[in-house]
């Protein structure tokens, strides 16, 4: 198992990222708990805890999945930049690797130690790169023993640069306390990006049920 060393610049931004969406979802829990709070105070007691039963539920619940595509360039060659993706640091994931505790490489796979809660918990990520059939890259992310998501990753040299076309989709659904960390993402990804020398065309994201 060896250690890792992650892209200066982009961790910044990444814990920049985690700074705030930290703050995000504590008021988000917060403002759940406000709510049970007025339902005890003001409803009748059966009433009050069935609402905080629905709150609770509502805050949990896995309600939406992410998807999307994204077009990216780079001064990089190809080759360095499928380096990159098959790395332990793959460039569209800043805010996994960013923020870890440690990094490290286990027999190929890259494992992103994180806590959370304020280290009360912690999760293992591991990523998985493999080449299809085609020619591109194929990233398989999964949390402790769960499917995470997966990116499909085409590289290709146009008019002197390197681009990299992305698409990737959830493997599971998300509660609603998910919903800050997904849209504060996309207003420091393309820093992130960016600090690792990588040029945004197109970053398309959905959100389904």
């Amino acid at each position: 198992m060896d250690s890792e060393t992650v892209p200066s610049d982009a961790a910044s931004v990444a814990d920049r990222y985690h700074s705030v969406e930290r703050l995000l979802s504590g008021a988000m829990a917060l403002s759940v708990g406000v709510l049970g709070g007025a339902a005890v105070l003001v409803l009748p007691l059966l009433p009050a805890l069935v609402a905080v039963v629905v709150l609770l539920v509502a805050f949990r619940l896995p309600v939406f999945r992410t998807a999307g595509t994204a077009t990216l360039t780079t001064d990089a060659a190809p080759e360095a930049v499928r380096d990159a993706f098959t790395g332990p640091t793959p460039p569209v994931l800043p805010f996994q690797w960013g923020i870890a505790d440690s990094v490290r490489t286990t027999d190929g796979r890259a494992e992103y130690a994180i806590s959370y809660l304020f280290g009360l918990r912690s999760v293992t990520m591991t990523v998985a790169a493999r080449e299809t059939a085609d020619g591109s890259l194929e990233l398989t992310i999964r949390a402790g023993d769960r499917d995470w998501a997966s990116y499909t990753v085409s590289i290709r040299e146009r008019d002197g640069r390197t681009t990299v076309d992305v698409e990737w989709a959830a493997d599971r659904r998300f509660g609603l306390r998910r919903l800050p960390q997904t849209l504060l993402a996309a207003r420091y990804r393309e820093a992130a990006l960016d600090a690792q020398g990588y040029t945004t065309v197109r970053w398309e994201p959905s959100l389904s049920v």
